[in-house]
């Protein structure tokens, strides 16, 4: 109940338009509800003036012609106010669902953009798409239709009910018995339902990652030729999801009927007696028309609480996955009403930094022990159905951390680039993502310009610190869109001259529209030295204080890297820069060196001197030797040096 009145919460802007659609609901009920007395009034008229045609040789009376005309003309009055209504609340209540979609759709992203990046490490591209997706079209559909349906079935049990008891108090307790009954067994249904329905929708969601990461690996896949695998993958997860919204069926299939025949039993009982007393003239025939109609009225909203109550759960469900990401509060975040980055060159410094990745974070516990508890509910669920277990329990959750950094002390003067060497997995790419806060300390200090970076608006230290990643993200959009968007104001030229200093004017010319050629996902249609340029003219656009460039040479050939370099010494120049690398070439760019091996610094100086005191350093650069040689001699040569 509490994820529901949270649901309930986003109709506050829609105040004026969820009071106008009930309103009208309402009134269109009322209308209704007219109908099987005008109905009932319009029989008992045919009674009467049947009765007098048959004394006056079949001649109907003008009395009687007239009241039929008249009742014949209020019903379709009432018919056409009620079509004029339900169509007006019908567009009422689709703007105020779509409104809820559109709230809920920006609030939604608006959250995630505002998540630091360690929460995405741990989380399914494919289930955070299912949250926006397909949870939250189930939650605007209920908001938007489902409340409705909900009022006007009490509508119609109420006033019906009342006019029912009016006519013949008998006859309408006997006709409004079952109602106890269909909502007891529909508040069971509920609770039973939810869990199974809030399974399903989690097992939507691993499908839908399931999917998602099939289509984005899709060259992968079929560079080994593992489609039938990947296929049988996937039917894996389609079957897991039929199998638990079989859980959900067999619950419908069991009290969905039930809500549906005990209404019959009220129609039953009131036929008998009914018809009885006409008999004995206790009830006129119109009378016991109206009621009867009255009767049938209140059967379809007793069958219709049953899928309402669907609607509802699934809601819930849905509501309790989106509210799982909503109430995942951003860890990364400045001070209110924190300064932006004091003016500077970019001086970097850090102090005795620690760092540790958590493998799982609190959303990640919350949700597999939220499931654990659904899989529970869910199979006891089942079992109370037909007998059977379903679900596989997760048992306790134990949150996992890894220290990635310790005691790192670095100092980096405005203007001087440092190369950061190591084995994979020493720590330098996580040292370099502290600089632009993209993760936090665990301890210690980092300070740009002698500020910290924690104390200062964070969109002001991202904006000093730009990024070249050895594998860059192109945006589905032209060349020019993806340099210009370090800087989105920037003018054409100033989009072509980045373009000019990173090396990309050359074949971007070449392209068939030129700085309006559009990239492809990813940025796919261009060569990996193509993106990386691209990437350091993004980066050149920007004009950063920092620029950390994360194994910028790494994927590229020898031609290639060379006009990398060219680019990289013309987004050097004059600012602060720290280098990823595992080529000499590219170390050979830089004024100090440092080697880190399991998140420490072990050695720091110039080739020269690391090649005589740091035996890591010397082992990185005895690999890379004969590389190069290979590389660089031709065929020939390398057969005679045993190359």
């Amino acid at each position: 109940m509490a994820t529901f009145f949270r649901l309930l919460g986003f109709l506050r802007p829609y105040k004026r338009g969820l009071t106008s659609s009930w309103l009208l609901a309402g009134l269109a009920m009322i209308t209704t509800v007219a109908l099987p007395a005008l109905t009932g009034a319009a029989v008992e008229a045919l009674r009467k003036g049947a009765l007098y045609a048959e004394k006056h040789l079949g001649t109907l009376g003008t009395h009687e012609r007239h009241t039929l005309e008249v009742l014949a003309l209020a019903i379709l009055a009432a018919v056409l106010v009620r079509w004029g209504l339900t169509y007006l609340r019908r567009l009422i209540a689709g703007r105020v669902s779509l409104g809820i979609e559109y709230d809920l759709r920006g609030r939604i992203y608006g959250h995630l953009q505002r998540l630091e990046l360690g929460f995405f490490d741990h989380q399914q591209t494919g289930q955070l798409m299912s949250r926006a997706t397909v949870d939250l079209q189930a939650v605007r559909f209920f908001l938007g239709y489902g409340l409705v349906f909900i009022l006007q079935s009490i509508l119609t049990i109420v006033l019906a009910g009342a006019v029912m008891i009016a006519t013949n108090v008998e006859l309408g307790l006997i006709a409004l018995a079952p109602v106890p009954f269909v909502t007891l067994i529909s508040y069971r249904y509920g609770r039973r339902a939810r869990p199974a329905i809030q399974e399903t929708q989690q097992r939507i969601g691993e499908l839908t990652a399931d999917a998602e990461e099939n289509i984005s690996g899709v060259r992968v896949v079929k560079a080994f030729a593992r489609e039938p695998r990947q296929l049988e993958r996937f039917r894996h997860s389609v079957g897991r999801v039929f199998s638990q919204a079989m859980v959900a069926t067999r619950l419908e299939a069991v009290y969905n009927p039930m809500i549906g025949f005990l209404p019959q039993l009220g129609l039953a009982a009131v036929l008998l007696i009914g018809g009885e007393k006409v008999i004995h003239a206790h009830l006129t025939l119109g009378q016991f028309t109206a009621f009867f109609l009255y009767l049938n009225m209140l059967i379809q909203p007793m069958r219709a609480l049953g899928v309402t109550l669907n609607l509802a759960q699934r809601a819930t469900a849905s509501g309790t996955r989106i509210f799982q990401l909503l109430d995942r509060a951003p860890r990364l975040t400045a001070p209110p009403g924190a300064p932006p980055l004091p003016p500077g060159n970019g001086h970097v410094e850090l102090r005795g930094v620690s760092l540790r990745y958590d493998d799982v974070d609190d959303f990640g516990a919350a949700y597999s022990e939220g499931r654990a508890r659904r899989v529970a509910s869910a199979s006891a669920a089942l079992a109370a159905v037909n007998g059977s277990a379903n679900g596989n329990g997760n048992g306790a959750w134990r949150p996992v951390a890894r220290t990635v950094l310790s005691d790192v002390s670095l100092d980096v003067p405005a203007g001087r680039t440092v190369a950061l060497v190591g084995a994979t997995g020493s720590g330098k790419t996580s040292l370099v993502s502290l600089i632009s806060r993209l993760y936090d300390v665990s301890a210690g200090e980092v300070l740009l310009d002698g500020a910290d970076v924690r104390e200062v608006d964070l969109r002001s230290v991202r904006g000093a610190v730009a990024v070249v990643s050895d594998d860059p993200f192109l945006f589905s959009a032209t060349v020019a869109e993806n340099i210009g968007y370090a800087r989105p104001e920037a003018p054409q030229e100033e989009i072509e001259d980045a373009a000019r200093r990173a090396q990309a004017d050359e074949f971007i010319s070449r392209l068939p529209d030129g700085y309006e050629t559009g990239v492809g996902e990813r940025g796919l249609t261009l060569s990996g030295g193509q993106r990386q340029r691209l990437a350091i003219a993004r980066a050149l656009l920007a004009d950063p204080r920092v620029l950390i460039l994360d194994d910028a040479t790494s994927s590229v050939d020898s031609s290639t890297e060379r006009l990398i370099r060219l680019a990289l010494r013309e987004a050097m120049a004059g600012r602060t820069t720290l280098i990823i690398a595992h080529r000499l070439s590219t170390i050979a760019l830089a004024d100090e060196i440092v080697v880190l091996d399991h998140g420490r610094i072990v050695a720091q100086g110039d080739h020269d001197e690391l090649l005589h005191t740091s035996d890591l350093y010397r082992e990185i650069v005895e690999k890379e030797l004969p590389e190069r040689l290979f590389l660089t001699q031709a065929p020939r040569e390398r057969e005679v040096s045993g190359l």
